[in-house]
């Protein structure tokens, strides 16, 4: 494991309160992920917050290093996209959007990317354990050929969509 690696697995395990993450199953041909927490965040300024991807995804786990560079067209069809001075690249595909509820996108993240495999990404909203919070379920499926190894990425995959639902669950964290 790199040191960056490490490094985020330590930041991740300091974060661990903040969100409930499970890799529901795994084989070399899938993985299903869920990552569960609740944000301090009353739902209009959750699904804004949800729109703004690049205020609180981590710049770590993108290709320009810096999350900012991420937007997302909250249509159906509409791109999550990542532009730089050096490049760009569509993260997903907007497949389904109910406002304020949840958005679904075609994605295979980062590296899975490579693999040719098939993933959805489902961000879903509901309300919190209290007035002025809202919970954020993130919903990972992916499938592919057996050789992807998708089994042995699938403890990756959860250590990174944590972290995201961590950082979306504390919106004082950048």
């Amino acid at each position: 494991m790199s040191m960056r690696m490490l490094a985020v697995a330590a930041i991740v395990t300091v974060l661990t309160g903040a969100a409930n993450a499970e890799v529901k199953a795994s084989a070399p041909d899938g993985m299903v992920i869920q990552v569960r927490g609740e944000a301090p965040l009353g739902r209009d300024d959750a699904w804004t917050r949800l729109l703004k991807i690049g205020s609180w995804w981590s710049g770590e786990h993108t290709y320009s290093g810096n999350a900012a560079s991420m937007t997302i067209d909250p249509v159906a069809g509409g791109c999550w996209c990542e532009k730089w001075s050096g490049g760009q690249v569509e993260h997903g595909r907007v497949i389904y959007m109910k406002p304020k509820e949840a958005i679904r996108f075609s994605s295979a993240l980062g590296p899975l990317q490579g693999l040719g495999v098939s993933g959805v990404l489902t961000l879903t909203l509901a309300d919190g354990s209290a007035p002025g919070k809202t919970a954020l379920t993130l919903d990972m499926k992916v499938t592919g050929s057996s050789l992807s190894g998708l089994d042995k990425m699938a403890p990756l995959v959860d250590m990174v969509l944590s972290e995201q639902g961590k950082r979306f669950a504390a919106p004082g964290l950048q």
